[in-house]
């Protein structure tokens, strides 16, 4: 059996049989698994390698491309920042950022962002894959542009639209950018090594992800909403071997972190707010969290989807408790909270899967923590 390092306790020790099971047949070529229970690290586990190639071994402080998993940091942000009185979920985008107003956007509410509800799920005018990297012009160009459908009426998953519309709502308040905010104001009081913009000192622990057979598009309407917002920009899984990606802060989509990382951040959620003795935000602000913006077939998911302010919520697709949240990242990545049992469960790894938002490997992960939780 593939050889597995880093710990459980003796109640969550099924992890580490099914991450070795995982390896030994293919599924998984590196991958980490973490769980906090109850405010303790009861899981902390990696096994494989960096690559297809088996060159070198996954380890402790390996750090991946975690996708849309990226989205869950800047849903916490945007909570900390209501916390402090410096965001409200129910105002004007253009309260923060005038120029948003643009073009009919003038009743689009930060929640809308939140919920994938803000009808900007691509952008309107064509842009390469490298000019995400380019802040402003990105930016720029969706609040020039007119939304795709009414806003507030229904959810299509901005894909990586809503990173840069959440962080420049982070930008002009807080007047830093949105990956520098996160470093600072969470990661670092965290101790956590995750980053959205990876500085060059770490590369040497990227392991870059395997990509799937690439997304099949012919089969959409090119007129409908679902194909622009795949098409603009088109992007690959080959993006996260470029620099020029790895430095961006491209916040809804080239986060670098690990399990371990992961779910100390996230672990804020599952607590209510706090990690680690450090308060982030109160009852008020969590209950933000479960309030619902869309609940419905997704306009480019094209599957029931449950959306709270950012976080997914309970649905036929994702049976979650009713204080449960989660997401989860192109390939297979995914991170889920429950403020219930206190149990925070994440799984990153490099092998991808063509899935959007978490897959088979992940929902084993979970309901092996969550049995062991309730055991």
């Amino acid at each position: 059996m593939a050889e597995i390092q880093g710990f459980t306790t003796a109640k969550f020790a099924a992890l580490t049989d099914l991450l070795s099971q995982s390896l030994d047949s293919g599924a998984d070529v590196g991958a980490s698994i973490a769980v906090i229970h109850n405010e303790e690290v009861v899981a902390d586990i990696w096994g494989g390698y960096v690559d297809a190639e088996h060159s070198a071994p996954w380890k402790s402080d390996t750090l991946v491309n975690v996708w849309s998993t990226t989205k869950t940091m800047t849903f916490l942000v945007a909570l900390i920042l209501c916390e402090r009185g410096e965001l409200d979920f129910d105002a004007p985008v253009s309260r923060y950022w005038p120029e948003f107003a643009a073009n009919g956007k003038k009743d689009v509410l930060v929640r809308h962002l939140m919920g994938h509800t803000a009808g900007l799920s691509g952008w309107q005018e064509r842009l390469a894959p490298e000019d995400l990297a380019n802040w402003e012009l990105s930016t720029s160009a969706l609040a020039a542009q007119e939304p795709w459908w009414e806003p507030g009426s229904q959810s299509g998953y901005h894909l990586v639209s809503q990173g840069h519309l959440i962080g420049e709502v982070v930008r002009r308040i807080s007047g830093t950018t949105i990956g520098h905010f996160f470093r600072d104001e969470v990661a670092r009081p965290l101790g956590a090594d995750f980053h959205i913009g990876l500085p060059e000192s770490e590369e040497s622990r990227v392991s870059f992800v395997i990509p799937p057979e690439p997304m099949d598009v012919t089969g959409i309407d090119v007129n409908s909403i679902a194909y622009r917002s795949y098409t603009s920009p088109l992007l690959d899984a080959s993006m996260p071997q470029h620099r020029w990606w790895r430095a961006a802060e491209i916040p809804a989509a080239n986060g670098h972190g690990n399990a371990k990382s992961v779910a100390t951040i996230q672990s804020v959620i599952a607590n209510g707010g706090h990690a680690q003795g450090i308060r982030f935000f109160g009852e008020k602000t969590n209950e933000h969290i479960f309030r619902t913006q869309a609940h419905g077939v997704d306009l480019i998911l094209g599957q029931e989807t449950h959306f709270g302010m950012g976080y997914g919520l309970a649905s036929s697709v994702m049976p979650l408790g009713p204080r449960a949240c989660y997401w989860g990242g192109y390939g297979g990545s995914v991170i889920i909270m429950d403020q219930e049992s206190k149990l925070t469960i994440a799984y990153m790894m490099n092998r991808m899967d063509s899935v959007l938002t978490g897959d088979i490997r992940g929902a084993n992960v979970a309901m092996t923590a969550a049995l062991a939780a309730m055991g």
